[in-house]
């Protein structure tokens, strides 16, 4: 059957049952006349499998071991459960503050004294480490906000705006070994902004599409390549400029360092998506 006849069937959609396939949990057959994948009864039954088992929070890589028998179901099952009882005991715990907190006859954030609602304070923050160890990576969360985008397209506008009167008529906009091979019209400088606009409007649809893996990682990892990619088209249009008044001769190094910068957020932006998840569920 098509995966068309597969999202009738399963009620999942196409991105769904692409992403189950590209990581190997079913592997639908070709048809030889024409190429096109054609699922079996059994693709359905373990795509539905697979779907409700992610449903109770168990992870792509555990549902892999379970289909190669590495694990079986009952172990996974069991572990996920003493995990939720763990993730139900806290949210019980805050549950009942927060009625606390609601059974005042007025609460205020100034009038707001701790300690009348936790007895040992150490305590207390010893067993919310997990929302700590989210606060700590904050800062580094952000790379992935529409506000990241909005500061990186301003710059490189205010750039094009402070430099363009410096500028000779012509800027180089291609690099070798230190040397100008291609030049362009100081008008270029003005393009960065909208490169900028253009990357999240019109090719972040795209990279989504492709990159939907999954609901919570996604958008997150979408956010973060448009970002990237934004902050590369600032970095070349900084390098243009300080190239053209001699101040540097290479942009390997700086695209190198964007990249390392770059996996570094990235891993851990997923870290705390991965915190947040557990703290959350």
């Amino acid at each position: 059957m098509t995966v068309k006849e597969v999202e009738a069937r399963t009620g999942l959609s196409r991105s769904n049952i692409r992403f189950y396939e590209k990581e190997k949990l079913i592997e639908p057959l070709r048809n030889e006349s024409n190429g096109y994948r054609d699922y079996s009864e059994n693709d359905v039954k373990n795509i539905k499998k697979i779907a409700y088992l992610r449903t109770l929070g168990i992870s792509v890589e555990d549902i892999r071991s379970i289909i190669s028998e590495k694990v079986t179901l009952q172990e996974v099952i069991e572990r996920q459960n003493e995990v939720l009882k763990s993730q139900i005991i806290d949210l019980n715990k805050a549950k009942l503050l927060c009625e606390k907190m609601l059974a005042e006859e007025s609460i205020s954030y100034e009038k707001l004294q701790v300690e009348r609602y936790v007895a040992e304070l150490q305590g207390y923050w010893k067993d919310n480490q997990t929302i700590f160890k989210l606060d700590s990576v904050s800062f580094l969360y952000i790379w992935g906000s529409m506000l990241t985008w909005t500061a990186i397209t301003v710059l490189c506008l205010i750039i094009g705006i402070v430099s363009y009167s410096k500028l000779p008529t012509e800027i180089p906009v291609q690099w070798n070994n230190g040397v100008a091979t291609s030049l362009v019209n100081k008008n270029w400088i003005f393009i960065c902004p909208v490169i900028c606009i253009l990357i999240r409007y019109l090719l972040k649809p795209l990279i989504y599409a492709k990159l939907q893996m999954n609901n919570y990682y996604g958008e997150f990892i979408t956010e973060y390549l448009i970002n990237y990619m934004c902050f590369i088209v600032l970095s070349i249009e900084v390098f243009s400029i300080l190239f053209t008044f001699g101040v540097v001769k290479s942009i390997v190094v700086v695209l190198f360092v964007n990249t390392v910068v770059f996996i570094g957020l990235l891993a851990v932006g997923l870290t705390k998506m991965d915190l947040n998840k557990k703290a959350s569920i």
